[in-house]
């Protein structure tokens, strides 16, 4: 038995005029008459057989069935529109659309996506920056670089950098009123933490450095952010290294020790099974597994 249902761009109308509490406002987002509304809510309210609105002082309020209504559909339009965008994202003619951390496109893609642009000029680049993710490629996503040990079943994974820890300051930090001759010096400063404190913890830990206070310093939730304190000679920051080449690189931050903290995480490259191999997918990954490979060998010769 077909499930009965009210005159659909009647609804579309009703949803507008609820949510801009305006017949105006609503004729001029749909792009028609004042009256063309008028006349759908009337429809509407025919249909179900209440009133949705109601006036009072020059004002449009929602009568309590009306808001009742208005509150269960109004997500299901926007339901209706995140999944008519999905569609159009996937169906667009080269569209290439990577998930990744924000630190990690911020400090590693951005800066080197042209070179892929004039590359693959026929392939349309959409950044979709994450702060987390659960081990699974959305249907909106076909492409993705995941931060940890590579164990995300059913997923194509490849490594793109291992990861070590290294403490990063400014210039200015390292040569001081306090200046970093040895680990112990580090006492005398701010630590700077990236989201938690338990990587300075470890690190700590591991070259048996005491008198250091592990429970003081901010925590940044970003390491961007953490990287900029850092270089604006605000504390000391552990560092990834592929996040902090940038800025070792131009300057703005230097490496105050030789000792550093290897990570069982590392950043990669991830697509479904399936679709790694062919077009786009396989275009960037041709090219972003080469590029990872061409500077990792740069550095250790």
């Amino acid at each position: 038995m077909a499930r009965r249902l009210p005159p659909l761009n009647s609804l579309r109308v009703f949803e507008a005029a609820a949510r801009h509490l305006s017949f105006t406002r609503a004729a001029e987002e749909l792009f028609v008459t004042q009256a063309a509304v008028s006349h759908q809510i009337k429809a509407l309210e025919e249909f179900l057989g209440l009133k949705l609105f109601r006036r009072r002082n020059r004002s449009l309020l929602l009568t309590e069935e009306g808001q009742s209504y208005f509150l269960d559909i109004k997500d299901i339009f926007t339901s209706l529109a995140d999944a008519t965008d999905r569609v159009l994202e996937r169906g667009a003619k080269g569209a290439l659309t990577i998930s990744l951390p924000p630190s990690f496109a911020i400090q590693w893609l951005v800066p080197r996506l042209a070179d892929f642009n004039q590359q693959h000029p026929e392939i349309d680049v959409r950044i979709k920056a994450v702060d987390m993710e659960d081990g699974s490629l959305t249907d909106d996503v076909d492409v993705a670089i995941y931060y940890g040990r590579g164990n995300w079943p059913g997923l194509r994974c490849d490594e793109l950098y291992p990861e070590f820890l290294l403490p990063v300051c400014s210039p200015a930090v390292l040569n001081g009123p306090k200046p970093l001759h040895s680990l112990e010096d580090l006492k005398h400063h701010t630590l700077l933490h990236d989201r938690t404190r338990k990587d300075w913890k470890t690190y700590a830990k591991y070259y048996q450095i005491s008198d250091i206070n592990l429970n003081y310093g901010p925590i940044f939730s970003h390491s961007t952010m953490v990287l900029q304190a850092a270089a604006l000679g605000q504390g000391i920051a552990l560092s990834n290294n592929v996040l902090a080449q940038p800025e070792l690189e131009s300057g703005r931050l230097v490496c105050p020790f030789e000792h550093f903290l290897m990570s069982k995480n590392a950043f990669y490259l991830v697509s479904q099974q399936k679709d790694a191999d062919s077009g786009r997918i396989a275009a960037f990954r041709e090219w972003v597994l080469a590029k990872a490979a061409a500077e990792q060998e740069s550095i250790s010769s």
